[in-house]
């Protein structure tokens, strides 16, 4: 491919450092079938930055690059490029340079001279961004003439050109052999052998691919070609050098970027090399193994593509660097997921969140040691140190923050790495264990290797890296078919179900998988290459129909099994290097060749066609090269195109158990899946395509909001009708953490597409700051109180952005952003809040391009609906992360109604705990009865423990409830009580320990008064079973009561154990277990007026006095009075200790205690069998009933196989 010119506006460089459009001049053949020619795509790919001008002082060594051209329908095809530069010999051309830089030398005169001010943001902008020109003496145009010019009369002036070979499969090392044999016969004095028609004839009809576990040879220019393929039984073909990735970035930062892409997050790769960025991205990729990269895949991105880096999807592209500017003057359109890898700095710049690959300290060290065995450092190359030097200082502040949050693999940190002793620790362990580091591939060659031993070098180095990387997920999902859940109805009915299908059961893989591994798993099985993977397993029934990648795979997972023996639930993390590497087969291959092609022959030419002339890359002859052979004696030749085109068509077929018509109607579902498969077309990049490409995002995005919403309300609402009773838990925190997560990731995508100017790494934060500064003034309407005591926070978007400022924990825009996204949904605000950023349609337009999604009207309106909808689920993913901030909380204790706090004397005090932590003691002014007060995040909150110091004249109080609210999320909390505290009323009681229950903001909820209530009441937590007065309950509904406590707390512990909620309610709330045991225990009982003078504590106190009488001991065998000894122990400890929590509050300590030391069925039985129990309780008592005790004993039992932890506030001032 030769190509010509035609100019490009850049302008502001000098004409020899401009570039110009390319242009494709020739190819051959005209077309292939199976392949057709994209002249623009090809056009751009082979010279991505446009044509070049050299003169004979600047370096012009030819350079070889490849490229990808990705289909919409994700079909590859590849592209090897060899760029050179030949001599102008158009006097007209030469000409124009003069005439160009006579122009560029009085423009340069005129800006020293006369320095400009700029007129509006854009001048702005591009005035900062250039080197500010000095005044100094004024120059003479002949002086700026001498510097970086070109004169006609003295210069030879040349001009890049290019060859390419486009290829289905990729055989760089073959290709890159075969364009330097061809440049090599241009650029020698002496003709080649033939002429160059006759080596690209044979290149492209008489060399057939080999087969599979095949090697071919065939002959180039000056000496021969070896390529080969792997058979079908090992790793898929790749060809590219995975060491010169391993070289480029080090082993840390490779790992980094393999978590980045296989998260499918933004990546974009940077060098000033192209061949670099298509190696480090084919590379990545192809460490993958099974699994596929799904989304925009452009290792290359032409200049006038740029704006493709505004596509709000995940992408894994290649950005051109000139070498000059530094990370800090590139703008991107979006940088909150991205993953910004700088190739010839060694740096890579990571996403906040990015969790830990599993076990990636062992995992560096295994690749460390395989890279020293091939004579490689595992740091790689460090760049000079002018470049360590600018990246250590750069965005200083940033670093700091990403290193405290363990994002940042810097080369200051590797640097400090090699410094140390860990390489030859590394260099001693491989010693030790055997492997031979390699020496110097020029000392030894085997006189029966077909190609160069840096060649074999790379092959097996390739091998040993690939299978240590298929060995981690051979590992890691050596069970994954036992989950995978096969569709009950027919594939027609899956194809248009398949968005509303679960393809995998990811709830049960995750609880069978090691507690590290479990941020990382949790989001790497919600990507599209995962979700790919298992529905390509669905689609294949055997052997036969699987695609290769999966095969293999499969094959590997089968060995796993049968050398472990494991059963899938006995995971462990314990890392298992991998032991089955081979490279035999690749070193035969090379060594005894399978097959030789046809050598290149004379073809039928006219005489003078073909001529050689030195230096100039000739216009080959069409007519020979426009078709393959067509007579008898080339029949068999003719195969390759027959073998190409089956390969095609397999590579079309996407693995599918289809009949070709379902295949076909199956690809194109995929590429009209509109949010996994998006492909730049690199042709025809007209305004309308352009739209029309914007356009299929806009739709994407909607789409990925409603799939989105409708999973996380799915999985929520699975596991509140668990807590009802229902089916079985599906989601686990670390599965919710993750779909939030993503949630973020798509709103900030939204927020950055189609930005007019970017202000910061996030641009929903940046929008919010923005309009933060016009809302401010205005007084946004407050909710309803409804006459509570304590009415809710108003809705403030922006009290809501000042409480994310203000905590200093948070250091980065993105980190605000997802803290104030997770703040609205607990506040089930998010989508009223977005309304109300969007709702200045000005400031949006000045915002905004036209093209923008939150600029389509009926998708954003779509958008906020679909967000709408997570108000009907709880989520407390603000309160449950941001884990030590600190939070403010308002408390109110609200006196009962009927007997009002007015005469009360005594100084109140209150001590609030949350699932976390919990406050101390807090003193409440005696006349306001609130306090606010600031501490570090209590988490849900669970009980408050509120009492007096008994002072004054009148120190009794009827409390009716207390009221704490989290100042920041607005979660109200009450704590109802209904009781008295003070001495000589009630139970005697100066402090009660009171159960909350989380308010919802509507006027269901109302107070309500408790008549006789119950000592700490709490809400509903299990159904319940009864809802008449607790007074008249029958046994049947008390062995009821007893019997729904326990399951509660069984189903607790059967919960994973992050996911539990508070044992405090299952135990002290209404209907636990001691409100379940206080019914048993009043059943029955003689006294008439139990409420009033006589508690249970009291019938325990004479149990426990009897049972320490001399003539009862001696009357009992051993084991009774062990259990004997230990009640009058507990109870003893109850009674002395200094809380005066009164007789009800020493039967609910007496009851926890009990329970957590598992002795309550032993207590039973002990009671049961006192005389004291037949003086006090009637005969139908439930007490006296022997088989309802022995049934109560043994629901009692249960509770042994579990350790139960009691909240400090219930046993506190217990030295038991």
């Amino acid at each position: 491919f030769i190509s010509c010119l035609c100019l490009v506006n850049n302008f502001e460089q000098s004409p020899l450092r401009r570039t110009f459009k390319s242009k494709v001049l020739a190819h051959y053949p005209d077309n292939v079938e199976w392949n057709p020619f994209d002249q623009d795509a090809v056009g751009m790919l082979c010279m991505p930055k446009g044509l070049a001008f050299r003169t004979q002082v600047d370096s012009r060594e030819p350079q070889f690059h490849s490229f990808i051209i990705t289909r919409e329908d994700g079909s590859r095809t590849y592209g090897f490029a060899l760029t050179f530069f030949e001599e102008v010999t158009s006097k007209q051309i030469c000409s124009a340079m003069q005439t160009l830089y006579h122009m560029h030398n009085a423009e340069q005169y005129d800006i020293l001279h006369t320095p400009t001010s700029p007129k509006g943001p854009e001048d702005l902008h591009r005035y900062h961004s250039q080197p500010r020109p000095v005044l100094h003496a004024a120059p003479s145009i002949s002086r700026l003439q001498r510097f970086n010019s070109y004169d006609i009369s003295r210069d030879t002036l040349y001009v890049s050109k290019c060859i390419c070979l486009i290829t289905p499969m990729a055989f760089p090392q073959a290709c890159r052999k075969v364009l330097q044999q061809l440049h090599q016969a241009v650029a020698c004095p002496q003709p080649p052998p033939l002429p160059l028609e006759s080596y690209i004839y044979n290149i492209l009809y008489e060399v057939p691919l080999p087969p599979s576990g095949r090697s071919l040879k065939f002959s180039g220019v000056y000496g021969p070609v070896v390529c080969q393929r792997p058979s079908t039984f090992e790793l898929p073909l790749f060809d590219f050098a995975i060491s010169e990735m391993f070289n480029l970035l080090g082993v840390e930062n490779v790992l980094q970027l393999f978590t980045c892409a296989l998260l499918e997050m933004q990546i974009l790769l940077y060098s000033q090399h192209y061949q670099r960025l298509m190696s480090v991205a084919e590379s990545i990729t192809a460490l993958m193994f099974p699994f596929q990269w799904q989304h925009v895949y452009v290792p290359i991105l032409p200049a006038s593509l740029l704006h493709f880096l505004d596509a709000p999807v995940p992408y894994l592209m290649g950005l051109h660097s000139n070498g000059q500017d530094d990370r800090t003057k590139l703008e991107l359109p979006q940088e909150a997921n991205l993953c910004f890898v700088d190739i010839d700095n060694h740096f890579i710049e990571l996403p906040e969140e990015l969790p830990q690959f599993p076990n990636k300290l062992e995992f560096i060290q295994e690749i460390s040691e395989v890279l020293v065995s091939f004579g490689l450092s595992p740091e790689g190359n460090i760049p000079s140190s002018d470049s360590q030097t600018k990246y250590r200082s750069f965005r200083s502040v940033d670093m700091v923050s990403d290193k405290r949050n363990g994002n940042l693999a810097s080369p200051l940190h590797s640097y400090l790495l090699k410094e140390n002793e860990t390489i030859a620790r590394l260099q001693a362990l491989v010693k030790r264990t055997g492997l031979e580091v390699k020496e110097d591939p020029s000392s030894y060659k085997d006189p029966r290797l077909q190609c160069d031993e840096e060649e074999l070098k790379m092959h097996n180095s390739n091998i040993h890296i690939r299978e240590v990387f298929a060995n981690r997920f051979t590992q890691m999902f050596a069970d994954y078919e036992v989950f995978v859940i096969q569709p009950s109805q027919d594939k027609e009915s899956w194809f248009t179900n398949r968005d509303q299908m679960q393809n995998f059961d990811k709830a049960s893989f995750l609880s069978d998988q090691p507690e590290p591994y479990l941020p990382f798993l949790s989001r790497f099985l919600e990507t599209q290459m995962f979700a790919s993977f298992i529905d390509s397993k669905i689609l294949c029934h055997d052997d036969e129909d699987k695609e290769h990648t999966l095969r293999v795979f499969d094959a590997r997972v089968d060995k796993i099994r049968m050398l472990n023996v494991r059963t899938p639930t006995l995971r462990t993390s314990m890392y298992q290097r991998c032991t089955n590497i081979e490279e035999s087969a690749i070193e035969m291959r090379v060594t005894k060749i399978d097959h030789t092609a046809l050598h290149p022959h004379l073809l039928d030419m006219k005489i003078g066609q073909g001529r050689h002339e030195q230096g100039f890359f000739p216009r080959l002859q069409s007519d020979v090269l426009s078709t393959g052979p067509t007579s008898n004696k080339w029949a068999k030749r003719s195969a390759p195109a027959q073998w190409r085109r089956r390969d095609r068509q397999k590579q079309h077929a996407e693995h599918l158990y289809l009949d070709n018509d379902q295949r076909e109607k199956y690809i194109q579902e995929a590429r009209n899946l509109g949010t996994t498969i998006r492909q730049p077309k690199l042709s025809n990049l007209s305004p309308s395509v352009i739209a029309q490409t914007n356009w299929k995002f806009v739709e994407g995005l909607l789409k990925e909001c409603r799939n989105k919403t409708k999973r996380m309300l799915v999985e929520k609402m699975g596991r509140e009708a668990v807590e009802l009773g229902h089916g079985e838990v599906s989601i686990t925190g670390v599965e919710e953490n993750t779909l939030i997560a993503s949630l973020c990731d798509l709103l900030e995508r939204i927020w950055s597409h189609g930005l007019q100017v970017k202000q910061g790494k996030s641009a929903l934060w940046s929008h919010l700051e923005t309009c933060g500064l016009v809302f401010s003034h205005q007084l946004l309407r407050k909710s309803d109180g409804g006459g509570s005591a304590m009415p809710p926070l108003k809705v403030s978007l922006i009290q809501d952005m000042r409480h994310i400022q203000n905590i200093g924990e948070i250091k980065t825009d993105v980190g605000k952003a997802r803290a104030w996204v997770r703040l609205s949904m607990e506040k089930k605000l998010l989508s009223r809040h977005l309304k109300q950023l969007l709702s200045d349609h000005e400031l949006t337009k000045k915002l905004y391009k036209r093209y923008a999604f939150l600029r389509c009207d009926d998708e954003k309106e779509q958008f906020l609906y679909h967000l709408l909808s997570f108000n009907a689920v709880d989520y407390f993913c603000f309160t449950n992360v941001f884990t030590t901030i600190m939070i403010p909380y308002h408390v109110v204790a609200v006196p009962s109604k009927k007997l009002g706090g007015s005469m009360f004397t005594a100084n109140p005090w209150v001590c609030v705990s949350g699932e976390l932590a919990e406050t101390g003691v807090l003193q409440v002014p005696r006349n306001m009865l609130e306090i606010t007060f600031e501490c570090q995040n209590l988490g849900k909150l669970t009980t408050v423990q509120m009492g007096h110091d008994n002072t004054g004249l009148y120190a009794k109080w009827l409390v009716e409830c207390v009221m704490v609210r989290n100042e920041i999320t607005g979660h109200t909390y009450k704590f109802p009580c209904g009781r008295w505290l003070g001495k000589g009323v009630d139970d005697g009681s100066l402090e009660r320990i009171l159960v909350g229950e989380l308010m919802t903001p509507t006027t269901e909820n109302d107070e309500r008064m408790c008549r006789t209530p119950p000592m700490q009441q709490s809400p509903g937590m299990m159904r319940r079973f009864v809802t008449i007065s607790p007074n008249k309950l029958n046994t049947g509904q008390i062995q009821e009561g007893v019997g729904e406590a326990i399951n509660g707390i069984v189903k607790h512990f059967h919960k994973p154990e992050k996911e539990r909620g508070s044992l405090t309610l299952l135990l002290c709330g209404e209907f636990g277990l001691v409100w379940a045991l206080e019914q048993v225990f009043q059943h029955g009982f003689k006294s008439p007026r139990l409420f009033k003078n006589v508690f249970i504590w009291d019938f325990l106190g004479k149990d426990c006095s009897h049972s320490e009488t001399p003539s009862t001991a001696i009357s009992l065998d051993e084991n009774w009075q062990t259990r004997v000894r230990t009640f009058c122990r507990f109870m003893r400890a109850i009674n002395s200790t200094s809380r005066n929590i009164g007789k009800d509050g020493k039967f609910q300590m007496l009851v926890c205690l009990g329970a957590r030391d598992h002795l309550l069925h032993y207590w039973i039985a002990l009671l049961a069998d006192c005389p004291i129990t037949g003086q006090m309780y009637e005969d139908t008592a439930l007490l006296k009933d022997r088989s309802l005790v022995n049934s109560l004993i043994r629901v009692l039992q249960t509770l042994q196989d579990f350790n139960i932890t009691l909240e400090a506030s219930l046993v506190k001032g217990v030295g038991i």
